[in-house]
């Protein structure tokens, strides 16, 4: 009796073990193209429920009026949204603080004594974020359309967002027999608990590795991609499911993957979304990593990036498309730092390029004082840029150096991407000048660009 118990409940663990993996049933179904041809998704009305409460968008708050002084004139210190009147400027940072740190409230930016005070690195990394949600919403429309972004999207009452992503930490030295597993075999959420490798994200959120490994042919002989970047791709596309909380459906047309002919217009989005999180990530975010302490990086030093479950959190749309940012106009346009800067020097020998505060992206006019030192090298093949990055005397030592160097990198990628070959562009670590000893000067954060 006892073997015969034994038996049953062995037999029941295994058969709760198996079904551990499954759903139970109904599930929902979504026929998403022909009858037939397998486009269809396939939702858990239990689930769907679940992830419909966790993204609900907050009530805005009423509109402020725009009449009275401007911040700028009132306030120390402002170096974003001055132009916004005393109740409108109060009404975003109330809205921010909401959206942020809700516990900590203003605090959590700010030194309580002195407002203007810059010395908490939050308060450099938040101004850097309401530019870059600025950016999202006046520049990538192609990805999120007229509904656009606020702070909200990703925090969700969270100083860092739930979803981020850190660089993996390189194996061990012998610390495998079988050697580099090249990521393998360290089954993580991002890539469906899979073998595939473990870092989908590095690649193309933050480098520009094709993702197309798919060939047009039965034979690879217009298209050759390896084993490594096959993985590589469907962990991404792991991830993209995972992350909008669909299939391969959602973007692909079964009938063939990799033609864009018949796929749904999902996939032009998707692929504007992939381009704009890399963007994001080295703009926006990379440069600011000198500005964290080491308790926010992560076991390589790296800052937390964005990837698609950032803003999305589980649905195709986030916050399945409220449209919160049309309540904020303030971070619809990209508007120009209140402490405005030199208009840059462009001459074909030497020119002078300028930054805003904490920044390493060259805006408007800025980036066009390029032009001439691009025209100079394509009309001259044997010349060469000399590049210089340079930084203003306020905040910490180390982490201007590392600002002016991404702002040099900046111009060096900008002249690559204009097509001037990498070795004609030289990175030159300029001495300590004066300007970088006058506080807070404008002119300090730049960069110089020689051509000889």
């Amino acid at each position: 009796m006892r073997v015969l118990l034994n038996t049953a409940l062995a037999a029941l663990l295994a058969a709760t073990t198996l079904l551990a993996g499954c759903e139970r049933p109904p599930v929902d179904t979504v026929q998403r193209g022909y009858r037939g041809t397998g486009m269809e998704l396939v939702y858990n009305p239990r689930t769907a429920v679940v992830v419909a409460e966790a993204n609900q968008a907050p009530a805005a708050t009423e509109a402020a009026s725009p009449d009275g002084p401007k911040v700028r004139d009132i306030y120390k210190n402002v170096q974003l949204l001055g132009h916004l009147s005393i109740g409108e400027f109060t009404r975003q940072m109330a809205a921010i603080t909401a959206w942020i740190s809700p516990k900590e409230g203003c605090n959590y930016c700010h030194v309580p004594e002195n407002l203007a005070d810059d010395s908490k690195y939050t308060k450099v990394v938040a101004r850097r974020m309401i530019q870059m949600t600025q950016h999202i919403n006046a520049d990538w429309k192609p990805h999120v359309a007229a509904t656009g972004v606020t702070c909200y999207t990703c925090h969700r009452g969270k100083a860092v967002p739930v979803n981020v992503w850190f660089a993996p930490e390189p194996p061990r030295a012998n610390a495998n027999f079988i050697g580099d597993k090249a990521g393998q075999n360290t089954p993580l959420k991002t890539v469906g608990l899979s073998s595939l490798p473990n870092d989908p994200f590095g690649p193309y959120l933050l480098g520009a590795q094709t993702i197309g490994v798919g060939g047009a042919t039965a034979l690879p002989t217009d298209h050759v991609a390896s084993i490594v970047q096959t993985e590589q791709t469907y962990g991404l596309m792991m991830h993209l499911s995972n992350s909008l909380g669909v299939n391969c459906t959602y973007c692909h047309n079964t009938r063939n993957f990799k033609e864009w002919d018949g796929a749904p217009p999902q996939r032009t989005t998707a692929w504007h979304g992939i381009r704009m999180a890399r963007d994001l990530n080295n703009q926006y975010i990379v440069p600011l990593t000198a500005s964290f302490p080491a308790a926010r990086l992560g076991p390589t030093g790296d800052v937390a990036k964005i990837n698609c479950a950032t803003c999305h959190q589980g649905v195709y749309k986030p916050l399945y498309g409220a449209p919160m940012a049309k309540d904020y106009p303030a971070l619809l346009t990209l508007a120009a730092p209140t402490d405005g800067l030199p208009a840059p020097l462009a001459d074909a020998m030497r020119s002078v390029l300028y930054f805003g505060v904490g920044s390493a992206t060259l805006e408007s006019d800025q980036a066009l004082g390029l032009t001439t030192v691009i025209a100079t090298l394509v009309a001259q093949p044997q010349a060469r840029a000399t590049i210089s990055g340079y930084h203003s005397a306020s905040g910490e030592l180390a982490a201007n150096q590392e600002l002016a160097k991404q702002r040099a990198f900046t111009v060096r990628d900008s002249l690559v991407g204009a097509g001037i070959a990498a070795s004609r562009v030289v990175l030159d670590k300029p001495v300590q000048a004066e300007a970088n000893l006058a506080g807070e000067d404008p002119a300090a954060r730049r960069v110089e660009v020689t051509v000889k």
